[in-house]
């Protein structure tokens, strides 16, 4: 017999499965331990401090890349004065906290502008090294950090100077809330800056003092573990295949006080392209979340659920298993004993004859056959066969019972027995059973990540058109009025190059006419004057959005420089893990931009997010609020969040609003757990029915169906026809039986016509 052949390996290989799904069944759903803290809580930390992290990256490389620009822009143009450098530097860009300029040869300094430059850091005989001009960090006599950036202006015929600017690495827009922690830490868990701890002199009771510092001690214990976890390999530290963030980002705990527990989520500064690098990624710098997540000692599900699906899976199995092994496995191992003694002569006993599918038509075919060889005509036992009662057949040479012609019971539906048995448990378990109604409880941590996730999303988008605009202003200041168009086309395409927001960059006479541009295509209506806003939608009848930013080119009478935003770029934005369906909307509510795949100015998929996002913008005290809320209602729980553009900026004007929405079905909640784990025991039942049932019928059963034909063909009197077995299994060795009995058939025909032919000449 072959190894994977025959009918035992199939019904073998159905029983192990069985028992071990009954085991993992008992195991999985049957497990009495308790969740204190959903997984989906702890997950949504990892993501709020990856957010964190992406978004100081971003801010200290747009940074350092607008100030080289800016640097290169003025290298490019006449010399100016370090004054003259400094006051243009702060009308466009509002970023930095000090700002200065030093002639590098001889140490004096020429401007400053904010606060106070530690120059004292700077070793000057250095900036000529490899790395010198590289960022760097300057902790001050105070404690505080300042991350300090240069860039160099050189002129022909005047000293080398050196642009210095200095800033706090504080988070870009980062909303926290109100009970979170948020810190940067250097890569020997020093905590460098920190927002989320009130001040000394906010500290209302000596109760909140004493928590403000827990707060602190568990917040330098987790800085310490962040900065050991940030120095693993991304690659190692992480499940093959996981994706998603590119750096080293994790949860931490810490231990239980007064029934909360402190959570941390942490995440290394990480390039936006894998095996890439920054001058942001190179200081080794993660970020650290803190929260105090309240635990839930209620238990989920009683074990007792996962030991009667158990129970019931192995009842039930061990009937099918039964059914198998009672009408299929015996029977067919029996009349292949049966056709192996036909074979060798041993004609004396009747064959027992099965009572179902096609063993039985197998062994009427074989006793039919048996009494051929004992000297009866094909046409007379056509007529005589065994009854289906499986008993055995008259004695040899004498008259059977006449066989009892009816509707026929096929091994396959012996089969569809066996699998509609698995079936009675495999389907509630898919369809029924263990299922989340709209009572689960869902972690109103959840509720509130989403809402500042959303939130930090509108401030990262808001502030990407800002530095689009702030960029744009630039251009615009540092073309003079008698600037030619090759040295504009020069500039823009320059810009461009360093900014890969771009679609187009253009300079628009104030009728409309084009002087120079870069990029794709214009989409500015041809001869309509530049917009009177600094950030605007183009227009609404294109099949994706055109948003534009201007900035009026000071001596040229209205002309501007335009650069029109690639839609893709705000797309990339959006693409965060964990909150599901990500929309940008104007202010009549139509989609601008998405995380997935989506239709330019549609509509939101529901009127009731429509109402909600209406609802967010709402001018509540100074301006508009973000806000979250959870539905119960309408095909499942869902959770929402929206966060319309709030701060400063070009940006602000357009109105625009991110709004997020995903089912809590997706998240890690115990409930939600238990139902995909009972769900998938389900799955597991129908998949080993259908591959143990299926591998029956293709490798047994239609190889049977087809050698039944083949029996009754030869035991009506088909001698020509030669058996072929099809696999080395029960059904091959029968097939061969019957190849010896039809060539002993034809000797025997042979022998009785020999004497005729004799007979016949004399």
């Amino acid at each position: 017999m072959s190894l994977l052949g025959g009918i035992r390996p199939p019904i073998a290989a159905l029983s192990a499965l069985l028992l071990a799904l009954a085991a993992l069944t008992a195991l999985g759903l049957g497990n009495p331990q308790r969740e204190p803290l959903p997984e989906a809580v702890l997950t949504s930390q990892q993501h709020f401090a990856e957010d964190g992290a992406i978004a100081l990256r971003a801010s200290l490389d747009e940074s350092i890349t607008d100030l080289n620009r800016t640097a290169a822009l003025f290298n490019a143009g006449d010399p100016v004065s370090a004054d003259t450098v400094l006051d243009k530097l702060g009308s466009v860009y509002q970023k930095w906290r000090g700002s200065a300029v030093v002639e590098i040869k001889s140490g004096k300094l020429l401007a400053a502008r904010g606060e106070n430059v530690p120059l004292l850091a700077i070793d000057r005989d250095k900036l000529a090294d490899a790395d010198g001009l590289a960022p760097r960090m300057v902790r001050l006599k105070n404690g505080e950090t300042r991350l300090l950036t240069f860039a160099l202006l050189s002129w022909e015929g005047r000293p080398q100077q050196l642009l210095v600017t200095s800033n706090s690495l504080k988070f870009p827009g980062v909303s926290i809330g109100k009970f979170r922690v948020i810190a940067v830490v250097d890569s020997g868990g020093q905590i460098l800056s920190s927002d989320g701890i009130p001040a000394p002199e906010k500290i209302p009771s000596d109760t909140v003092e004493e928590e403000v510092k827990q707060t602190k001690k568990q917040l330098r214990s987790f800085a310490k573990r962040s900065a050991e976890k940030a120095e693993q390999n991304p690659i190692k530290s992480k499940e093959p295949g996981s994706g998603g963030f590119l750096g080293n980002s994790g949860t931490m705990t810490g231990p239980r006080i007064s029934g909360e527990r402190p959570i941390a989520g942490y995440a290394s500064l990480a390039a936006p392209e894998a095996g890439e690098s920054t001058d942001a990624t190179s200081l080794g710098l993660s970020v650290v979340s803190l929260v105090t997540v309240p635990e839930n000692t209620s238990r989920v599900n009683s074990p007792l659920f996962g030991l009667l699906s158990a129970a019931a899976l192995l009842l039930i199995g061990a009937l099918a298993v039964t059914l198998l092994l009672g009408t299929v496995q015996r029977p067919l191992i029996r009349l292949f004993l049966e056709s192996r003694r036909l074979s060798r002569g041993d004609l004396t006993r009747p064959v027992t004859v099965p009572r179902f599918g096609e063993t039985r038509r197998l062994g009427q075919a074989l006793d039919r056959l048996r009494r051929q060889l004992l000297g009866e005509t094909p046409e007379a036992t056509a007529d005589d066969a065994p009854a289906s009662g499986g008993g055995r057949s008259g004695a040899p040479g004498g008259k059977a019972p006449r066989r009892r012609r009816g509707r026929r019971i096929g091994t396959r539906a012996l089969l569809a027995a066996g699998g509609i048995l698995l079936l009675v448990w495999s389907a509630p378990m898919m369809l029924l059973l263990n299922r989340a109604g709209d009572s689960v409880v869902v972690p109103q941590q959840i509720v509130n990540d989403q809402r500042e996730r959303t939130d930090t999303l509108a401030d990262r988008v808001r502030r990407a058109l800002n530095e689009g605009h702030a960029d744009i202003v630039s251009v615009a200041t540092l073309l003079g009025d008698k600037t030619e168009p090759d040295a504009m086309t020069t500039v823009l395409e320059r810009t461009m190059r360093e900014h890969p927001r771009y679609e187009s960059m253009y300079v628009l006479s104030p009728d409309g006419e084009i002087l120079a541009k870069s990029g794709e295509t214009p989409k500015h209506p041809a001869g309509q004057k530049p917009g009177a806003e600094p950030v605007a939608l183009l227009d609404t009848d294109d099949k994706e959005p055109r948003i534009a930013g201007y900035a009026e080119l000071p001596g040229r009478d209205g002309a501007s420089v335009v650069g029109e935003f690639r839609v893709d770029f705000l797309n990339s934005l959006l693409k965060r893990p964990g909150l599901g369906q990500v929309r940008i909307v104007d202010a009549q509510r139509r989609v601008l931009g998405s995380n997935t795949g989506y239709l330019a100015f549609e509509k939101l998929p529901s009127k009731r997010l429509d109402s909600f996002v209406e609802g967010t913008n709402q001018q509540v005290g100074l301006s508009a609020k973000p806000s979250s809320v959870l539905y119960r209602s309408g095909g499942g729980i869902q959770i929402a969040a929206a966060a319309p553009f709030a701060g400063g900026g070009a940006a602000k004007s357009l109105g625009w609003t991110v709004v997020s929405w995903q089912p809590a079905s997706a998240l890690a909640i115990p409930e939600y757990s238990a139902q995909n784990r009972t769900v998938l025991a389900g799955l597991l039942g129908v998949t080993a029915a259908a591959a143990c049932l299926g591998w029956l019928h293709i490798i047994v059963v239609r190889p049977l169906r087809d050698l039944a034909k083949q029996a009754e063909t030869l035991a009506d009197g088909d001698r020509r026809t030669v058996l072929y077995p099809r696999h080395h299994d029960e059904v091959g060795a029968i097939a061969r039986s019957l190849e010896l009995l039809r060539q002993q058939l034809l000797e025997q025909r042979k022998r009785d016509g020999a004497p005729s032919a004799l007979a016949g000449r004399n």
